[in-house]
């Protein structure tokens, strides 16, 4: 790729927001259940509404598959809604993820998520196929192919809190595009300091097909995630055809500013933000939503891997890879 990769696709990523014609839609509805019914009803509300028109081709549908821990994964009924509104438009959903812990069919049969998707002909497949994708801070993540030559991707993140990053959102759900154990070596190289990092993340935005999200936040984590947190009764799905602007709306609902949100204030300087107007809300707004309670980490924890770490993320991947 050349080296002015990351400035090319920038300004494909402006000129996709613009034919969307800025501001954004933000989308947010309350569903109080992961009910099957009222999933479906709010995801296909807050999709029509949000204003966004999925290709007719291949759209990359990326949950968060993070481990087998139901509460640290997008809910299969949110998934599986979704794809069957993408059909209902014309779309060819493909459901994929490169967890953190385990496999991505292993992770989701044991949430639930491919018996959510059998009724659809769907399967959930393994984001493989590693291409360099070069940052601004100097080095590259090995991205999956099958992201990068996607006609788009539809993000659902879980709403959780992050001990590294604060809050993970749609964004930041993008970072499991990049390959199996590339996600432990980017920790451990690109983890030096959060802003590069977080820079690496705004990166791999603007390198990826035009991403919307669609944000699972009916039951959001909180606490210590985005594994290990406590639940809590948010009640919200939301939806937007711009991910980042679906997650200013997020941040803004759960009382972040940009300068406490590593990752917004990565996509501030990487001109992003810049790219997006005030975002309309078509439906509910974000205060509208009650977010008393919900505890988001007050110190960060560090975000590289130590060695000793790094190598037990490497031996546990390979023992789940082999044996899953």
């Amino acid at each position: 790729m050349p080296a002015d990769f990351t400035m090319a696709a920038k300004c494909r990523y402006c000129a996709c927001m613009l034919e969307q014609s800025l501001p954004c839609a933000v989308a947010l509805t309350a569903c109080p259940s992961h009910d099957a019914t009222a999933v479906s009803r709010a995801v296909g509300q807050v999709l029509d509404a949000s204003r966004w028109t999925p290709p007719r081709g291949r759209v990359l549908v990326k949950p968060n598959l993070l481990r087998a821990v139901p509460l640290a994964c997008t809910h299969p009924a949110v998934t599986a809604a979704a794809c069957r509104w993408l059909m209902d438009c014309g779309a060819r959903p493909l459901v994929a993820d490169s967890p953190g812990f385990g496999t991505a069919r292993g992770v989701a049969a044991a949430i639930g998520l491919e018996d959510a998707l059998k009724p659809l002909g769907l399967k959930v497949h393994a984001l493989d196929g590693p291409v360099p994708v070069p940052l601004r801070g100097g080095g590259s993540w090995g991205v999956s192919r099958m992201a990068l030559e996607a006609e788009a991707i539809l993000s659902i993140p879980r709403v959780k809190a992050h001990t590294q990053v604060r809050v993970t959102l749609a964004v930041k759900n993008l970072f499991g595009c990049i390959c199996g154990l590339g996600k432990v070596m980017a920790h451990a190289r690109q983890g030096e300091t959060l802003t590069c990092f977080t820079d690496g993340v705004a990166d791999l935005l603007l390198a990826l097909p035009p991403a919307a999200g669609l944000a699972d936040g009916v039951t959001a984590m909180h606490g210590t995630g985005p594994s290990g947190g406590q639940p809590f009764p948010l009640g919200c799905i939301g939806a937007s055809s711009s991910a980042a602007a679906l997650d200013v709306a997020l941040c803004r609902m759960l009382g972040l500013k940009p300068e406490t949100s590593p990752i917004w204030d990565a996509l501030c300087r990487a001109g992003v933000a810049q790219a997006l107007a005030e975002p309309t809300y078509p439906l509910r707004r974000p205060e509208e939503f009650s977010t008393e309670g919900f505890r988001l980490p007050a110190e960060l924890a560090e975000i590289s891997f130590r060695p000793r770490r790094l190598l037990w993320s490497v031996l546990r991947r390979c023992w789940r890879s082999w044996f899953s």
